[in-house]
């Protein structure tokens, strides 16, 4: 059975409707994570997009169909540490636990916990969004957010120009971590991402597994909803966002960019790059790049 086939019959866990934007590329990751996962598992979403876009249901109805929790927008790793370790003694380890947050909750304000559950090997799955801000009060830079992009906190005028400073690589800040399993995903690419979650809820039945998953963000960054997955698509094949996975320690590039198009041609219709000079997209470039490269030299490695 092909992934895809695997993701066609697989019921659905999160009711179909909630408040998330037009073309919001965290709705559609949660909602297949959720998928995959099934209804033997236990989500954690903190304060964010995708707490407040239906995962919390409407009225009395819960919007998921399996047990979810809001925890803190800084300890979601700490709380899964508890219901994984609970869920364990009671020799429940069949049980998916999994945490699905933002970029804010997961390499800011949530990663003191995240990075020592990581260095723990604590047995559950994180996931995170990456849509590059502070979405849901606004759209403020976080560290994951791209050199030049306009912010709420980060405008574009005569004193700066957005965001001054190249985005934090997370993923891999998490595979230094020598965890189970890590791999970034990207909706555009649904086979590799359904795989990449399956694998991951395997792993973390052993350890600690992460993903991270781009998360384009028609409302935040000013693009037509219509546009979410080729922008997606545009960011993997430009290397802004190179898919790879370290498995065990084994690292492996999923797509191979031999010809890569240029990030002047991915930045096209984002309307947070509107005001980048050619200054700015060659440190875009540059970035871009460099990252390419060093994951390449570990999976050569």
């Amino acid at each position: 059975m092909s992934y895809i086939t695997t993701l066609r019959d697989a019921p659905q866990v999160l009711t179909n409707g909630t408040s998330a934007c037009q073309g919001c590329g965290g709705e559609l990751i949660m909602r297949k994570i959720m998928q995959l996962a099934g209804t033997n598992s236990i989500f954690a979403v903190p304060p964010g997009c995708m707490a407040g876009a239906g995962a919390v249901g409407w009225r009395e109805q819960n919007g998921c169909r399996a047990p979810m929790h809001i925890p803190l927008l800084d300890n979601t790793a700490s709380f899964l540490t508890g219901v994984s370790q609970l869920y364990q003694r009671k020799g429940r380890g069949d049980v998916n636990i999994i945490g699905i947050a933002g970029d804010g909750a997961t390499a800011d304000c949530g990663f003191q916990s995240l990075s020592g559950a990581a260095e723990r090997n604590e047995k559950f799955l994180y996931v995170c969004y990456d849509n590059e801000g502070y979405m849901n009060t606004g759209y403020q830079r976080s560290s994951t957010t791209s050199h030049g992009s306009k912010t709420s906190t980060t405008p574009t005028g005569s004193v700066i120009n957005g965001k001054q400073q190249n985005s934090k690589y997370l993923p891999l800040i998490m595979a230094m971590h020598n965890v189970e399993y890590c791999a970034t995903a990207s909706p555009s690419n649904m086979a590799d991402f359904t795989r990449k979650v399956q694998r991951a809820i395997e792993a973390s039945k052993e350890g600690f597994a992460y993903l991270h998953v781009f998360s384009p963000c028609p409302t935040g960054w000013a693009f037509k909803p219509d546009q979410s997955i080729r922008v997606a698509d545009r960011a993997v094949k430009s290397n802004m966002f190179p898919l790879w996975e370290c498995d065990k320690g084994s690292f492996k590039l999923n797509f191979v960019n031999k010809n890569p198009i240029t990030i002047d041609e991915f930045v096209q219709g984002i309307g947070k790059f509107k005001k980048l000079q050619p200054e700015d997209i060659a440190i875009l470039q540059a970035c871009a790049d460099e990252r390419y490269e060093q994951v390449r030299k570990l999976c050569e490695a």
